[in-house]
C-alpha cells in the first residue's frame, strides 16, 4: 500500500493572480448586448473611400473628437498632396505638419458637455472585444442611434447606451426609432425558485417618445435577456444602403489612423519572408556541402 503526501499549492505571483482576476471581466465589459456588425475591410485598401472617410470626419468629427496622434500631412500616405489636404481638408489656419487637434479647450468640453470628448486615434483598436474588431464596433455604433427624448441630447444608442454623444450624421441617415424586449425570470421571495418570467417592451418611436408595457409570459421556455430591434430610418438625404456605404469610408479611414503603419509592416513583412525562405534553403545546401564528407 502506498501513500502520498499533498503537497501545498503553489502561490501565484501577485501580478499574475491580479491578471487573471482582471481578464474575465475586462472581456465582459467590452462586449455588449447588441451583436456587432462586421465592417467591410475591403475599405481599407480603397483609396477613394479612405480619402471620403478623412472628408466625413473633418466635416463632422472634428470640431469635437481630436486625433492627436495623427498630424495633417501623414494623410498623403492616402493619395493626397499636401496642397489638397491643406485646401480641403483644413479650415483653421493650422499648418500642414500639425497635429489634427481641436480648438475647444478642456475648460470649456467640460462646462458644455459635461467632459471632454475623447481622442479618437487608437479607438479602432481600444474597441476590440470577444464580440468584435473595434472597426466592427465602430461600425455598428455610428448606425445605431435612435430617437430618446429622455436624453438631454435627444439621441440614445443600441450599441452604446446612455452615450452623450448626439447623432452628428442624423441629416444624412434620419431618424430611427428603437424597440427592446426584456424577458426576466420572477422569483419567490422566500425560496428564491422562479415562478415565471414577465416581458418588458419598451419603445422609442422616430421622435423619441418612449412607451412602456409589462406582461407576464405563460407557457414556453423563455430565456431571460433583452433583445433591441431599430426601426428603418426616416427623413434622411441618404437610403441606409448609402448611409452604411458613408459609415464604413468613415471607420475605415479611424482604422487608418489607428495603425498608420499597416500597410507598410505587411508590404515589408512579404520581402522579409522571402528573404528567410531562401536563406533557409542556401543554410540547408550549406550544411548538407560542409557534411557531406563526413561519414
Amino acid at each position: 500500500m502506498t501513500s502520498s503526501t499533498s503537497r501545498p499549492a503553489t502561490r501565484l505571483p501577485r501580478w499574475l493572480a491580479a491578471w487573471l482576476l482582471a481578464t474575465p471581466l475586462a472581456a465582459v465589459a467590452a462586449g455588449g448586448g447588441v451583436p456587432l456588425d462586421p465592417f467591410p475591410t475591403a475599405k481599407l485598401t480603397d483609396p477613394a473611400a479612405l480619402q471620403n472617410g478623412a472628408r466625413l470626419f473633418v466635416n463632422y468629427c472634428l470640431g469635437c473628437h481630436s486625433l492627436g496622434l495623427m498630424r495633417y500631412n501623414r494623410l498623403t500616405d492616402l493619395g493626397l498632396t499636401e496642397a489638397q489636404i491643406r485646401d480641403n481638408l483644413m479650415f483653421t489656419g493650422q499648418k500642414v505638419g500639425d497635429q489634427m487637434r481641436i480648438a475647444m479647450t478642456a475648460g470649456d468640453a467640460k462646462q458644455w458637455f459635461g467632459a471632454l470628448p475623447p481622442d479618437l486615434s487608437l479607438t479602432a483598436r481600444s474597441r476590440s472585444s470577444p464580440d468584435g474588431s473595434g472597426s466592427d464596433w465602430l461600425f455598428s455604433f455610428l448606425r445605431s442611434f435612435y430617437r430618446d427624448d429622455t436624453r438631454a441630447t435627444g439621441w440614445n444608442n443600441a450599441v452604446f447606451a446612455a452615450v452623450g454623444m448626439p447623432h452628428v450624421l442624423w441629416e444624412l441617415q434620419g431618424s430611427r426609432g428603437a424597440t427592446f424586449e426584456e424577458v426576466k425570470a420572477v422569483r419567490d421571495e422566500k425560496t428564491g425558485a422562479v415562478t415565471g418570467h414577465t416581458r418588458t417592451l419598451t419603445t422609442f418611436d422616430t421622435q423619441g417618445q418612449r412607451t412602456e408595457k409589462t406582461e407576464k409570459l405563460t407557457g414556453g421556455h423563455p430565456h431571460e435577456g433583452t433583445v433591441v430591434r431599430l426601426s428603418p430610418a426616416v427623413g434622411g438625404t441618404l437610403t441606409q444602403a448609402q448611409f452604411d456605404g458613408q459609415i464604413a469610408d468613415l471607420v475605415a479611414f479611424l482604422t487608418y489612423v489607428s495603425d498608420p503603419s499597416a500597410k507598410t509592416r505587411v508590404r515589408l513583412g512579404t520581402w522579409v519572408l522571402m528573404f528567410l525562405s531562401l536563406f533557409a534553403v542556401m543554410a540547408w545546401w550549406l550544411n548538407r556541402e560542409y557534411w557531406k564528407d563526413v561519414k
